[in-house]
């Protein structure tokens, strides 16, 4: 009974944690009709880097006459911005594409087009495999589309993938897509330095690197000004942020953290994801000064065996990880602490599973980003190892960690029940219109009546938790 009821959960969970990393549709807001001469249709799909991305794209097609739609019906253009970590996400867009093959057959003068990683991964793979596409763009190219467009407008078929060492679109003001009006991201850096051996993003995004500094201070300063309460600062290490610049001062990651919380005190300041070999005191230090830095840290560990966290690259050992929480929670108690975990790597014994669980048993995380390992072509790892852990051991090992991490969830959760948080209003709560959905510093959800307050989207208040679920925290204003 026990092990039905696990896989059960097993699967519920899988479904809400791949949905929130690799498959959410991002479609975006239907302009004005009368602004725009033609119109794009956008969907974002894996990391909220594709999802930033996506507002780039949005910006450069403005200037080009395009405004966005939530019809793909009646779109002349459109784009999937895509993802590659896993091979699921591969095969959803796939599948979606073939959604939009019928649409051509019936409007054959709509443009299809692909962006992201899997363009970058697949290349000119698509223009021969999949007919129905017209346009192939990787994530350093968005800015050649407008002629990538008429080329394909004159029937051509366009590619350009080619990686950068100096594109940060830092110039382009992203178009906010579906936006709440209260949080945005703001991306400070791209490509990966890290060869993590599973990974592919060193080789779909490129080598690192930063986003000038005053650039970023400013996006803060726009976003601010027009009513946004809250930023996400992107990268895919953010800790190993630095910009250098002639005849101005060097600026890491810590430095620029301090920048956008000193933008105002009414701006909340968060950022992922973090490595943990580069997160260092200063930015630790930095967060607990401050109180608008939000509370929270995404540190992904992947496993907790040492051997295998060699295998996959990652640069530091079980014991080295294990120090770093310790040195978080020193500097602030109260610190949210999420992560990802992968089970079944290559080789991976049951012994070393069983560190994995034990790893999460000592640093108890609040949230978690659980997968069983998926080889990805043209990784190290599809180089150098064989996948050669059997797929039932990899999600009877995956049931156990979701189990774990489950418990220990609902403890993190009901610990909060009598605690007093500052939370700031996103939105009204999906389940009923009474009630308002925030969030607070540690990134938790909380659900509070409206009452009679006359608060809006955007707005901070006080709640007092008085219930709890494993995923959401239910309170009062006070």
């Amino acid at each position: 009974m026990h092990k039905q009821k696990s896989a059960i959960m097993a699967e519920v969970l899988e479904k809400v944690v791949e949905e929130a990393r690799q498959g959410e549709v991002y479609a975006p807001f239907a302009d004005d009709p009368n602004k725009f001469n033609k119109k794009f249709f956008i969907e974002s799909y894996g990391c909220q880097m594709n999802f930033s991305d996506s507002e780039i794209v949005a910006s450069i097609l403005h200037g080009e006459g395009y405004g966005a739609t939530r019809n793909f019906e009646e779109a002349d253009l459109v784009l999937l911005n895509t993802c590659s970590i896993r091979e699921k996400a591969e095969s959803t867009i796939r599948h979606r594409l073939q959604t939009f093959k019928k649409i051509k057959e019936s409007k054959p003068g709509i443009l299809i087009g692909v962006l992201g990683c899997m363009a970058e991964r697949l290349k000119a793979k698509f223009l021969e495999e999949e007919r129905l596409v017209d346009i192939v763009v990787g994530p350093d190219a968005y800015r050649t589309l407008p002629g990538l467009i008429n080329e394909a407008e004159g029937g051509q078929k366009s590619v350009n993938v080619l990686l950068s060492r100096e594109e940060t679109y830092a110039d382009i003001a992203p178009v906010r897509l579906d936006s709440n009006g209260v949080t945005a991201f703001v991306s400070i850096m791209r490509g990966c330095n890290n060869m993590c051996t599973f990974c592919v993003v060193p080789f779909t995004r490129g080598r690192e690197r930063s986003r000038d500094a005053e650039s970023i201070v400013n996006e803060c300063k726009d976003l601010f000004e027009n009513g946004y309460r809250e930023v996400t600062l992107l990268g895919q290490n953010v800790d190993s942020y630095y910009y250098s610049a002639p005849n101005e001062e060097n600026v890491n990651f810590a430095m620029l953290l301090e920048r956008v919380a000193l933008v105002s005190p009414l701006l909340r300041v968060r950022f992922s994801t973090s490595h943990p070999k580069d997160i260092t005191d200063d930015v630790l230090h930095t967060m607990a000064k401050y109180h608008n830095i939000c509370k929270y840290i995404h540190l992904p560990v992947q496993s907790g065996n040492t051997r295998i966290l060699q295998l996959m690259n990652r640069t530091y050992t079980r014991e080295w990880y294990l120090s770093k929480i310790k040195r978080i929670r020193e500097i602030m108690p109260d610190c949210a602490i999420s992560t990802d975990v992968i089970s079944g790597f290559c080789t991976e014994t049951e012994e070393e599973h069983q560190d994995t669980l034990s790893l999460m048993e000592l640093t108890r995380y609040d949230m978690a980003y659980m997968f069983s390992y998926s080889e990805r072509p043209g990784t190290l790892a599809a180089r150098r190892y064989t996948d050669d852990v059997p797929e039932e051991a990899k999600k009877r090992r995956l049931i156990e960690i979701i189990d774990l991490q489950q418990s220990h969830q609902v403890i993190s959760f009901k610990n909060d029940i009598g605690k007093t948080f500052e939370v700031l209003i996103e939105a009204t709560s999906k389940k009923s219109e009474l009630d308002w959905s925030a969030r607070n510093s540690q990134n938790k959800v909380v659900v509070f009546p409206k009452g009679n307050a006359n608060l809006k989207k955007g707005d901070y208040t006080t709640v007092k938790v008085h219930a709890a679920t494993s995923a959401t925290l239910i309170g009062q204003m006070i």
